[in-house]
């Protein structure tokens, strides 16, 4: 049974990073330095009061000074780029094919995130904003480049493709804004982005945010920003205390199950399910769906009209559950998200942060389960070394639980612990009779190989006497005239000159062609002249 959410609670540890919320008496955004217009837009999103990164963010970047923030995802981090860049931009006027800001975003989800932060905080601005996603016209994307951008926001895939075809011009950049940059690490987009950063000026302002700071973050980091002020509000990839989290280990096969008893037990009212690979997003969507659910699913593969379409669904609350990969554990801010559900263990400890990081934002409480396999201990270790406590274990009617393996970490699709499953079939059959309850056959026995009988020695005399010529060996008989078979086709008989003996050879085989049987009329012999008398 899952104990009830006060007893989940009691077991986080009191210090687990924790990120406290704003007392009343903190700093109001009109402190910020931000301009009019900004906190009028600032006050009509139903906002007063900074988050942290904001807190310490906002100002630095308003002076024109380099920024390395890492937070955890779901502490604002968008708001801490977008609004000192609305400020700074106020001033000035772009240019045609040539942006004044680029921010750089590693999903598509998260690039029209962003894009939505802009259009709502910067409504009373007359700037100009373009958006640069796969999926997409680029014909539209070009015309609104043409007329001036002031904030371009882009994937790196799109903008490259662009910039190769002559449509955008990077000479005018002020402001670089690198988001979720271990997000580009793991999509492999760390060389796009160092060849983006090579075609902008040397002179700008560089501002790089990542919820966790890895080795090789750190060197990227090193390389693009000039003495950056360092922010960090929380411990590197700690997730928020107001998610209440929960670890089942099952069977393989019992994990259907054991996710659709967990979304009955909870009380659910909206829910996010992660699964590792595109294929298991449209399985599960399936299963669920036979089973009565509301459901929808969303994966890389899809079309970007239909993710567009499924995305707003789902915050309007037209779909309670939707299941969908890694392509939105960032960038998906959904209002008051209940749940979350891992229906894998990520491969990626960082990913895990992410996952239950859609849910228990801004204050509000959250709950994040995570269903996993008796071969899964290696990837759960590296999430507990990271987040740096121990996942509680949640027990589920029903449903056998069992410890983790020790092996090699490699994840056996299709077994997920067999050997503790009770419908798994056996590592090692039994006998036939056994099974039925009859006699076994006794076992065999393995041949043993005869040995070699000592060979008589051989009669001089006779090899002695015998004829030291060998023996002409038999003519082979010859084989079956098959057709198409090469194996059974008779050896040719050698050519005309080839032949060892004197008989003549005939030019053209062995007929004469139809050509040279053709009758030639001669001409008449010519008279012969009579003697003179």
């Amino acid at each position: 049974m899952i104990p009830a959410p006060s007893r989940l609670r009691t077991r986080a540890p009191a210090d687990s990073g924790a990120l406290a919320l704003p007392a009343p008496d903190s700093m109001n955004f009109s402190d910020l330095g931000l301009s009019p217009d900004v906190l009028r837009a600032v006050v009509d999103s139903g906002y007063t009061t900074p988050t942290p990164i904001q807190e310490q963010a906002i100002p630095v970047v308003l002076t024109g000074r380099d920024v390395l923030g890492c937070a955890q995802t779901g502490t604002g981090k968008t708001a801490s780029f977008t609004l000192p860049m609305l400020t700074i931009l106020a001033a000035g006027r772009a240019k045609a094919r040539m942006p004044r800001s680029l921010i750089i975003e590693p999903t598509r989800e998260l690039a029209t995130q962003v894009a939505e932060s802009f259009d709502r905080y910067g409504k009373y601005h007359k700037l100009n904003q373009a958006l640069l996603i796969g999926g997409e016209s680029f014909t539209d994307q070009q015309r609104k480049l043409d007329r001036g951008v002031d904030v371009l926001i882009a994937t790196p895939g799109r903008l490259l493709d662009l910039y190769e075809r002559g449509k955008i011009l990077m000479n005018d950049v002020k402001i670089l804004v690198i988001d979720e940059a271990d997000r580009m690490l793991d999509m492999g987009f760390i060389p796009d982005v160092e060849r983006i950063v090579s075609l902008i000026p040397k002179i700008r302002q560089t501002l790089f945010f990542s919820a966790t700071m890895p080795p090789e973050i750190r060197r990227l980091a090193d390389a693009f920003l000039s003495n950056p002020k360092e922010i960090s509000v929380s411990p590197p990839a700690s997730p928020a205390t107001m998610v209440i989290q929960g670890m089942a280990i099952v069977a393989e096969r019992e994990k259907r199950e054991a996710l659709r008893r967990l979304i009955r037990t909870e009380q659910v009212k909206n829910a996010l399910i992660f699964c590792n690979r595109k294929r298991d997003v449209e399985i599960l969507f399936r299963s669920l769906q036979r089973h009565g659910l509301d459901v929808a699913a969303l994966h890389g593969d899809m079309a970007q009209a239909k993710r567009t379409e499924t995305l707003d669904k789902f915050r309007r609350g037209d779909v309670t559950i939707l299941v969908a990969s890694d392509v939105a554990a960032r960038g998906l801010d959904i209002v008051g998200l209940s749940h979350v559900f891992n229906f894998d263990v990520p491969l990626h400890a960082e990913d895990y942060v992410h996952r239950i990081g859609r849910t228990g934002r801004a204050g509000r409480e959250g709950r994040a389960f995570t269903l996993a396999t008796p071969d899964d201990g290696k990837y759960a270790d590296a999430i507990v070394r990271l987040i740096g406590k121990e996942i509680p274990r949640i027990e589920i009617e029903g449903i056998t639980q069992f410890p983790f393996e020790a092996g090699d970490g490699r994840r056996r699709r299709g077994r997920g612990g067999a050997r503790h499953e009770a419908h798994a079939k056996p590592e090692r059959r039994e006998p036939r009779g056994e099974r039925h309850g009859q006699h076994a056959k006794p076992e065999r026995r393995p041949r043993e190989e005869p040995r070699p009988e000592p060979q008589a020695e051989p009669d001089r005399s006779r090899v002695e006497s015998a004829d030291p010529r060998p023996a002409p060996r038999p003519e082979p008989r010859p084989p079956a005239d098959h057709r198409g078979d090469r194996r059974h086709q008779r050896k040719p008989e050698p050519r005309e000159h080839e032949r060892e003996d004197d008989t003549p050879m005939v030019a053209f085989g062995d007929h004469m062609p139809d050509f040279l049987r053709k009758p030639v009329k001669l001409p008449p012999a010519p008279k012969k002249k009579a003697d003179a008398a």
